[in-house]
């Protein structure tokens, strides 16, 4: 009976937070080592389908993890990177594409088993070709380098996305942008769920990561900062305490942030129902950061 009442107050707890969000867009960012395992990654998208069924509107975007590269590796292909861009020439865009599409269809079937209703959503990232400026080391002078088929984000076709929302759909789309060329252009993830949150104007964005949320010591995950405003961010990562792979994560989320979506949270997807946990309790489990604190 003990047992009966804890969950009766678990469902109590969360009442006020999905009378909340009724009707509110969530963009989740899902990728990472998540992918690869498959417990964890039926947990998301389990909780996914929880916030579908509860009135939210979830949309996800995906990357394809590692196996980008393994696929690259089985073609004979080296995986080269510039400023952390993936040099993406003709044929490693089509290994590209093909990776997050089956990537794509994996998810929406996953969303189905749980029985929600989850479709593909392509062709709505529009992009400019991106080229990278670095100074030659001889000369000083900058010169600009061309990695290939690398898209910057100017626009998001967000009627396609309210199209699918209004029937109920959680669409699920791949950071494959079109240029004005008709070509595909591969995307950084991240970018992508930043832009397309900002676009819908969502109330949430949720980056899905391989860390517990912003710690104040990385090697002391009780120094994990539940809150924090737009400025204290920046003061982190001026003081470095903010670096490497969580840098992209931060600038897209901020990004966000500023094109008006209301908070974004960094959570960790190794816990499972992390999503569900800081979404859906008073205490949370990660690190939101909004605009600032009153």
């Amino acid at each position: 009976m003990k047992k009966i009442i804890e969950k009766a107050a678990v469902l109590i707890e969360a009442l006020p937070y999905i009378q909340s969000f009724k009707n509110k867009i969530v963009v989740i960012k899902y990728g990472g080592s998540v992918m690869v395992n498959n417990d964890l990654a039926e947990s998301v998208l389990r909780d996914v389908v929880f916030m579908a069924a509860v009135g939210m509107k979830p949309i996800l975007v995906h990357g394809g993890g590692s196996r980008i590269s393994d696929k690259m590796k089985e073609v004979g292909k080296t995986p080269q990177f510039e400023d952390g861009l993936r040099v993406t020439d003709e044929e490693t865009m089509q290994i590209v594409k093909g990776v997050l599409l089956e990537v794509n269809k994996e998810i929406v079937k996953i969303i189905e088993s749980f029985g929600g209703v989850g479709e593909p959503l392509l062709e709505i990232i529009e992009t400019q070709k991106q080229y990278l400026y670095k100074e030659n080391k001889t000369s000083g002078k900058k010169e600009r380098l061309d990695i290939g088929y690398v898209g910057d984000i100017v626009d998001i076709v967000n009627e396609k996305i309210f199209n699918k929302l209004a029937k109920g759909v959680i669409p699920v789309v791949p950071p494959v942008g079109i240029g004005s060329d008709r070509h595909d252009y591969n995307v950084n993830a991240d970018l992508a769920a930043s832009a397309i949150a900002g676009a819908v104007k969502a109330e949430k964005l949720v980056f899905i990561s391989d860390v517990p949320g912003i710690l104040v010591n990385p090697q002391d995950e009780s120094s994990l900062m539940a809150t924090l405003s737009e400025d204290e961010v920046e003061n982190l990562v001026e003081k470095k305490v903010i670096s490497g792979g969580m840098l992209p994560k931060i600038k897209a989320g901020i990004c966000a942030l500023d094109g008006g979506v209301h908070k974004t949270h960094i959570i960790d997807g190794r816990l499972m129902h992390s999503l569900l946990l800081e979404i859906f309790t008073d205490k949370g489990v990660g690190t939101q950061i909004i605009k600032e604190k009153e």
